[in-house]
């Protein structure tokens, strides 16, 4: 059976510390999947539930974006999908009789983990103005409201409309068409927050801004290079590639600051060996110092261009640009700076140069490790002149893989979720639905944020998501909302963006992957885009939570059609009634989804056409393969501090608290914790165990503090720390973001520690 949600938030104001573990998966994982399963949906479910997840027939796991193989498992899922199901799949409900006892300001107090553990939302609820909780609510009233507000604005442009990476493609081509129907381009998506520094660099410098390799490229490949990364907790699944790239004879290369288990040995469920002794993964560990990677891989490069023989020359003539300006750069590359920058030995560096020389196809992976620095972008570009050297780019097992986070983050952004489209992207949206799109630019994240605190927006909708603790700066973030006339959320379940309202408020529940979507036309399916440009079929199998959920396109549809009335063009009721022919609309929108109804249908779905990947055909500027030679940055901290980087501990995903452990860190029952390295402690005078608070420094001389945080002496990188994420979210200034991408510089933040007043 099932069990009941927590009454009280639990207490974690004394955290219990053990050594680190050094391998992930195993028997330990299958029991924590199972365990948590069982809690949230019972056993009968747990199997039925389970047993569909990443299936061809079954559904998309409302977890990562990693791809599924050709052949999977009976069990295709890893443990922090599993709990990404369970949550969804419970058979908690929080009905409107919960908010009568719960009014908003008590759903502030609680804690992510709390409300997200209360279940599945079953109604539309209401925030009205001067009201201190939420009612019920009809659709149709729901409608009205958000009809209401938005023919109050000034302008479209007072509205803005995020976009979470759950949302499906056909979802997400129904909400940029009506934002744009409407008159606006104000659309924020997650992607701000992450990878929008790899697709600013890699649309740059190859055309594309995806990542340029198929999961069959992992098996093929000589090398792979694991940057600002952690799959186990993150990306579990990659593990058992790279597992079967390692017996395919690939070696890999970790950079990272911190040793993480998934990397160190992976014991693969799956297998008798994962079960007992596992599978070592990582031949060599550079303990890179946080942002560091733009000077690591410039000498690299640099040693590459000075060895005879090691640049692929007829690749650079045929097919890149830039190379002598390129070149020149890295032959100035310092040793001395690399070593301050990135921490390492020059052993270390040559080790890796002797590896790279020994490989023919080289892939690097990397995540948001390497995304969420000032010089992110300029980063992400010194790897693909990495690669471009040895024409590791449009050749069987080599090429970029940034590896994306949420289950359709890249596919909502190939819908056209963007707030600065690309002008044939709008030409094409003209030419079939005979409307003319904006053209000017709308907001991103960061600027959204801006606007709403400043007044310049007014209405806040959001498809899915946790905007205010995903967001930067919490304390400011959470003003700017507070702003708003109206904020509205599409949502499966309870988290803190509910809490913290416009002068009103709406949460409209809405089907999850895991659930039958039946329209009058029938059953319907749904599709992604996995992270390495594979678009396949969804199909939820479990009886809706409640009778009154309607599927993210119905809302939209309904919307549209409420908002913008008679006048549209566009036939949202033929769209709400039968998704093929949405899929039809994208079909003629899109490039690569031609003929999306009859490809779709096939077992697995296609590969969307990647041109760098597919032809060695770079559609840039210049219309080759750009080097790019910017100057090397990295962190600099100042005497006394430490540089912090926010991230997920084991039990979470993105902003869902599924649990206050981090085993592999041997951490439990607490989350408040700052890892240290031990010198850097002792020099600091930090013992292990006690309390600080973290306060970030930035050029604004404004106090950020993240009060109570346990110290924990652990193996980082010197001069950095670490801590969780969203409740260091408040140390992250509004304007640290990275250059051209505007991503927040989540990743090096400077702190200082300060004794607790609690300690």
């Amino acid at each position: 059976m099932a069990t009941k949600p927590p009454k009280g938030d639990p207490v974690q104001d004394a955290p219990r510390v053990t050594e680190p573990r050094h391998a992930a998966a195993g028997l330990t994982a299958i029991g924590h999947s199972l365990r948590t399963a069982h809690q949230q949906m019972g056993v009968k479910r747990t199997a039925l539930t389970l047993l569909n997840v990443n299936q061809k027939d079954g559904f998309d796991c409302p977890g990562c974006a990693w791809p599924e193989p050709e052949h999977r498992h009976t069990a295709e899922f890893c443990e922090n999908g599993a709990k990404a199901v369970a949550e969804e799949a419970t058979l908690r409900r929080v009905t409107p009789e919960f908010f009568v006892g719960h009014p908003v300001a008590d759903l502030a107090g609680r804690s992510g983990y709390w409300l997200g553990q209360q279940g599945r939302l079953t109604h539309p609820v209401y925030l009205p103005e001067g009201g201190d909780r939420y009612e019920p609510v009809t659709w149709e009233r729901a409608f009205d409201i958000v009809a209401e507000e938005i023919a109050a604005l000034d302008s479209p442009d007072e509205a803005l409309f995020y976009t979470s990476g759950r949302t499906s493609n056909e979802a997400a081509f129904l909400y940029q068409l009506f934002a744009r129907e409407l008159g606006t381009n104000n659309l924020p998506d997650c992607s701000n927050m992450c990878h929008e520094s790899s697709g600013s660099a890699l649309s740059e410098t190859i055309g594309v801004g995806k990542g340029s390799v198929l999961l069959e490229d992992l098996y093929k490949s000589d090398l792979i290079i694991v940057a600002g990364q952690n799959p186990g907790t993150n990306h579990p699944r990659m593990l058992s590639a790279l597992e079967k790239a390692k017996a395919n004879g690939a070696r890999i290369i970790t950079v990272n600051p911190l040793p993480e288990a998934g990397l160190e040995r992976f014991k693969n469920p799956q297998t008798p060996k994962g079960l007992t002794t596992g599978a070592a993964l990582t031949d060599l560990f550079l303990q890179i110092r946080l942002g560091g990677d733009h000077a690591l891989f410039r000498i690299l490069n640099k040693l590459i261009v000075d060895t005879p023989g090691a640049v692929d020359e007829d690749f650079v003539r045929e097919h890149t640009h830039g190379y002598e300006e390129f070149a020149e750069a890295a032959r100035a590359a310092d040793w001395d700076a690399t070593l301050a920058a990135t921490g390492l030995t020059r052993g270390d560096i040559e080790q890796c140069l002797r590896m790279v020389l020994e490989s023919k196809r080289v892939i690097v992976c990397w995540a948001m490790g390497l995304t969420q620095h000032k010089h992110s972008v300029s980063m992400i570009r010194e790897i693909v002149n990495f690669l471009l050297l040895r024409g590791n780019i449009g050749r069987p097992g080599a090429g970029v893989c940034p590896v994306r986070g949420h289950s359709n983050v890249q596919g909502d952004r190939t819908m056209g979720i963007f707030e600065r489209p690309a002008p044939e992207f709008l030409d094409a949206l003209e030419k079939e639905f005979g409307f003319a799109p904006p053209r000017e630019h709308g907001y991103d994240v960061v600027r959204a944020i801006r606007a709403l605190r400043d007044g310049q927006a007014k209405v806040f909708f959001a498809m899915g998501g946790n905007f205010v603790s995903a967001s930067p700066d919490t304390e400011v973030t959470e003003a700017a909302m507070r702003r708003a006339r109206l904020t509205v959320h599409v949502s499966t379940k309870l988290n803190r963006s509910h809490a913290v309202t416009g002068a009103r408020a709406l949460i409209l529940p809405t089907l999850g992957r895991t659930e039958r979507d039946l329209q009058s036309s029938g059953e319907q399916f749904v599709t992604v885009e996995d992270s390495m440009g594979m678009v396949h079929a969804s199909r939820g199998r479990l009886e809706p939570a409640s009778g009154q959920l309607l599927s993210e396109p119905a809302i939209v549809c309904r919307l549209a059609r409420r908002v913008l009335g008679a006048d549209s063009r566009i036939p949202w009721e033929e769209f709400e009634k039968d998704y093929a022919t949405i899929r039809d609309r994208i079909a003629r929108v899109i490039p690569g989804f031609e003929d999306f109804n009859a490809r779709v249908a096939h077992p697995g779905g296609f590969a969307l056409p990647h041109a760098p990947r597919d032809e060695r055909r770079f559609p840039t500027a210049t219309g080759k393969a750009n080097f790019t030679a910017a100057p090397v940055e990295y962190p600099e901290l100042p005497e006394g501090r430490l540089l912090l980087q926010t991230l997920r501990s084991h039990d979470q995903y993105n902003t869902t608290i599924y649990g206050l452990d981090d085993r592999y860190r041997g951490i439990r029952n607490g989350r408040r914790v700052v890892l240290v390295n031990p010198e850097d402690a002792r020099e600091l005078r930090l013992v292990d165990g006690s309390y600080v608070d973290l306060v970030s420094e930035w050029k604004d001389d404004v106090e950020r503090r993240a009060p109570g945080f346990r110290v924990v002496h652990y193996p980082t990188a010197r001069g950095c720390a670490a801590a969780y994420y969203p409740e260091t979210n408040v140390l992250v200034p509004l304007d640290a973001t990275a250059d051209t991408s505007n991503t927040p510089a989540s990743k090096s933040v400077v702190v200082r520690l300060e004794q607790s007043a609690t300690d």
